[in-house]
């Protein structure tokens, strides 16, 4: 079964998207930004989703989503496509690239982890963040990153049996 869990932020869409792949042996693959001393808000988050772990947990941090997919050897738990796409940014250097050459960029990765969502032999679920429905952003930073990761969540949303939006802490199934 995969599964794409989207809403907004503190939606309770971490909560659910852990609910669904229960306590015994899963890979929490966190694709985002490590956390920098600097930054002290990202990494009280990224505590918060450690402590909340079972600890038949293993935990896999990399930006190779295609790789931690098709390496998998048991359940998987995205969490989440908007810090991989944010990751992939920047570890690229790509946030000041034409749109085009951003996309390109951007869509050579996706097409392989579709890929090996669709070839993955094992239960995975994505958590991703729904950014479509709020305001226009004022930067070109946030305008990229919205049309980016709105294009992801509909590719990954493809490869997946079922999609769920979470919203105050409700799942409607779509």
């Amino acid at each position: 079964m995969k599964v794409l869990v989207t809403g907004g932020v503190r939606s309770g869409k971490s909560r659910h998207a852990e609910s669904l792949v229960g306590t015994g042996p899963v890979t929490y693959v966190a694709p985002g930004p490590v956390p920098e001393d600097d930054d002290a808000d990202w990494a009280a988050r990224v505590a918060a989703h450690r402590e909340r772990r079972p600890a038949a947990w293993r935990t896999l941090e990399t930006h190779d989503l295609a790789g931690a997919l098709a390496g998998a050897d048991g359940p998987l738990l995205v969490d989440c496509l908007g810090t991989w796409v944010t990751g992939l940014l920047d570890a690229d250097g790509a946030w000041d690239l034409a749109s085009d050459e951003v996309g390109a960029l951007l869509e050579a990765r996706l097409a392989a982890v579709v890929v090996a969502l669709r070839d993955c032999a094992h239960d995975v679920v994505l958590v991703t963040n729904e950014v479509g429905l709020g305001v226009v952003p004022a930067h070109r930073s946030g305008r990229l990153f919205r049309d980016l990761l709105g294009t992801t969540n509909q590719r990954v949303a493809e490869a997946c049996d079922e999609v769920h939006l979470v919203v105050a802490g409700r799942v409607l199934r779509l």
